[in-house]
């Protein structure tokens, strides 16, 4: 091999892991959004005609995160999107990935969960330099009750656990992070 198709290998290699990275950041980025009901980050992982289908529910995906918020505001306390298994195939710029994941909601008054099994099925494309969707399609594979009482027995809450918030002051946001800095809410 001559070294100029070493270095054309190596270019080649390293797109495709900053694009699946990037990818990938964008997937992490739009669940980190709901969990924190950060309607830009939401926002920024779609093209401005990007669209998001839950269910009968079909949004621009400019529109989604109010949307998403208000659903998780009128269900849940607190609640995590957590990205799982992740597969990618990359065709120029466009990409179509699959990402598992798992969601818990905890209900208002706190005595159950929620735990909703499914898939996102994207449809990603690279403009401007930039990843995000233009197509989302979720799934629901399962979901299950479960019981969630611990987090209000005095076993749980004399360990002062820390608990997210759903908006900026979350722990997540500040910078730099200090042990020092108060929690914004504990259990």
């Amino acid at each position: 091999m001559t070294a100029d198709a070493d270095v054309t290998t190596l270019a080649r290699d390293v797109r495709y892991l900053m694009d699946r990275t990037e990818i990938l950041d964008c997937i992490s980025r739009h669940a980190r959004g709901c969990d924190r009901h950060d309607i830009d980050l939401i926002t920024a992982a779609y093209h401005s005609d990007g669209v998001d289908e839950h269910g009968h529910a079909i949004n621009a995906g400019p529109e989604y995160g109010a949307w998403a918020n208000k659903t998780h505001a009128e269900t849940s306390r607190v609640h995590t999107h957590n990205i799982t298994t992740h597969t990618c195939e990359i065709d120029g710029d466009t990409a179509h990935a699959e990402s598992y994941a798992i969601v818990v909601l905890v209900s208002p008054d706190a005595t159950n969960a929620q735990l909703i099994t499914g898939r996102y099925i994207d449809r990603l494309e690279r403009q401007d330099g930039q990843w995000r969707i233009a197509v989302r399609r979720s799934t629901v594979e399962g979901m299950f009750l479960a019981d969630a009482r611990v987090l209000q027995s005095t076993f749980f809450t004399e360990k002062g656990y820390l608990v997210g918030t759903r908006d900026r002051s979350d722990l997540s946001y500040q910078r730099p992070l200090t042990i020092e800095a108060p929690a914004p809410e504990r259990w």
